[in-house]
């Protein structure tokens, strides 16, 4: 049995690959690698995406909220 590591939520230090902008989508590729997106361009390129990641793990529903 593989050991899998639980991935930490997204912070405020998460940064968008695209932008720069806070990350709230975080693509996990093949092989380990792993993009970071905000909402905007995740929606942008999600088909794109969803091809080729291995998961996707969004937070965009914490968009909205006042929870630190």
């Amino acid at each position: 049995m593989a050991a899998t590591a639980e991935l930490r939520g997204l912070n405020a230090t998460d940064r968008c690959d695209r932008c720069g902008a806070q990350a709230y989508v975080r693509v996990e590729l093949d092989g380990g690698a792993e993009l970071l997106f905000c909402a905007h361009h995740a929606r942008e390129h999600e088909d794109k995406l969803r091809a080729v990641a291995v998961a996707i793990h969004d937070e965009t529903g914490r968009l909205g909220t006042t929870d630190v």
